[in-house]
């Protein structure tokens, strides 16, 4: 018996006809036998949640530095919070859960140490720029390599999803389009939810005619988004919120931006440098010493130059491996200069 051609049939019965099914994938870079018990999509999320940059999210920061509790999201928990979402919506709305859930779980691997604060630094010191979706999709085509692959040799639907979840770009299916709505919809209620813990803000800051519109509470804001893009996505091809709830969204964004992302008592300005300080010196002392990259880059670098290997290298240090890593090189300063 053939359990995945019993589900890719089963994905014709009961998916919407916009769906992406799982047969009529668009295929790997590279041709791989068919497993006998998952679909291509199944495959792609759980060689992304086996993989060592999935591990390491969990010790990545989402927005607080440093943050002194341990009910603070991490990269990690919110990856797990947008596939929850994401999953929600795609099985409401009669669309491929595996698939949504495959994004979901890959959108954010090429996330920098430090959060958008580390980002924004590689961003400027790297001469290409950075972007951590764009490192995302290089995470899974080049960095994570099987034991006969370069690379994860995922599905153009999961990687046209991670490459777009953030951005002007609209994703090719409706599953990678539920994941870049179910993105924002995590992170700016769960850093909400953070915020108010800290003490930075308080319910009674938020905008009222947002909260009217949502909800007042961290359950029900999240509850009205994801109804509303079910009733808004079901039976068709594209997926999408009300203008309304959309609006009432994106003032909860621009809220955010103001009283929480850039403010000093968040981000201090003492530990935004502590941030540059540690990421430009990591990046400038292997530049100068590539010799130490892991073998692994190094393996790679008569197919990219340096540059690249070290930004890789910076790029996908935990803040705890960072930090220990430019202490050390900073104690041993002259023995390696």
């Amino acid at each position: 018996m053939n359990i995945r051609e019993e589900v890719e049939k089963r994905e014709y019965e009961y998916l919407s006809p916009f769906a992406t099914k799982s047969a009529e994938s668009k295929g790997r870079a590279m041709d791989e036998e068919k497993c006998s018990i998952r679909t291509d999509f199944q495959r792609d999320r759980d060689r992304i949640v086996h993989s060592k940059a999935f591990r390491r999210l969990m010790h990545k920061t989402q927005v607080f530095l440093a943050p002194e509790g341990d009910h603070y999201r991490t990269r990690l928990t919110h990856t797990i919070e947008v596939s929850q979402i994401a999953r929600t919506i795609a099985r409401g709305a009669g669309l491929n859960e595996d698939l949504a859930e495959a994004i979901a779980m890959g959108h954010d691997l090429g996330h920098t140490p430090f959060g958008h604060s580390g980002e924004s630094v590689l961003a400027e010191i790297y001469p290409k720029g950075f972007r951590h979706n764009v490192q995302s999709l290089r995470v899974v085509d080049v960095l994570e390599s099987g034991s006969k692959r370069r690379g994860m040799n995922l599905t153009q639907e999961v990687r046209d999803g991670i490459l777009n979840h953030t951005g002007s770009t609209v994703p090719m299916t409706p599953e990678g389009q539920i994941v870049k709505v179910s993105d924002r919809i995590a992170y700016i209620n769960h850093d909400i939810d953070d915020a108010i813990r800290s003490g930075i803000i308080t319910v009674g800051d938020l905008p009222k005619e947002s909260i009217e519109i949502l909800g007042d509470t961290h359950k029900k804001r999240i509850d009205t988004l994801v109804r509303d893009m079910i009733e808004h996505s079901y039976g068709k091809p594209t997926a999408q919120l009300s203008e309304e709830k959309m609006s009432a969204m994106n003032e909860l964004r621009t809220f955010m931006f103001k009283n929480v992302y850039h403010n000093s008592n968040v981000k201090k300005v003492e530990d935004i440098n502590k941030v540059r300080d540690i990421v430009e010196s990591l990046y400038n002392y292997y530049l100068e010493n590539w010799q130490l990259l892991p073998k692994e880059l190094l393996a790679m670098k008569d197919e990219y130059d340096i540059e690249e290997l070290v930004k890789d290298h910076v790029a996908g240090m935990t803040d705890r491996y960072a930090i220990n890593t430019y202490e050390e090189i900073t104690k041993n300063y002259k023995r390696f200069f």
